[in-house]
């Protein structure tokens, strides 16, 4: 009952005779949105994607290899800090990898300590080029 008198009220409670309806329409802007873009639907291109229709741009993931360069060295970098235990991530990683490759045709055990560096820095070099693949084409294409 009380939900069906809010619904059909159009008074806001406390402001008087203002309603929740405007009869002008109010554009906001700010500083920090870029200016409005319609957007472009790849399925309308004519000869989008070499007369094919896709749902994608053709370079979708829009590589740059100046994010892979910049984000390994960035991520090797601090990786190289020795931090545990006066050992690197990396440098036990890599000494992990001498370790296991000692006795090549067995696999590490799966208590092998090896797993848990790979796993560690593969994380870490993965999260390092994604959040670089994110600012270096979001500055370089104006989103921030």
């Amino acid at each position: 009952m009380a939900a069906a008198v809010m619904a059909a009220s159009t008074h806001v409670v406390g402001l008087g005779t203002s309603t929740l309806s405007s009869p002008n329409k109010l554009n906001l802007s700010s500083g920090f949105l870029k200016s409005s873009v319609t957007a472009r639907n790849p399925l309308r291109v004519a000869k989008a994607s070499g007369g094919k229709f896709t749902c994608f741009e053709r370079d979708w993931l829009r590589r740059d290899l100046n994010v892979i360069g910049f984000g390994l060295i960035g991520w090797i970098a601090p990786s190289s800090i020795p931090a545990i235990n006066g050992n690197s991530l990396t440098g036990l990683f890599f000494s992990s990898i001498g370790t296991e490759l000692s006795h090549f045709p067995t696999p590490p055990a799966l208590t092998s300590s090896f797993w848990l560096w790979l796993v560690c820095w593969h994380l870490g070099l993965f999260l390092t080029l994604t959040f670089g693949q994110i600012g270096f084409k979001g500055r370089t294409e104006d989103y921030f």
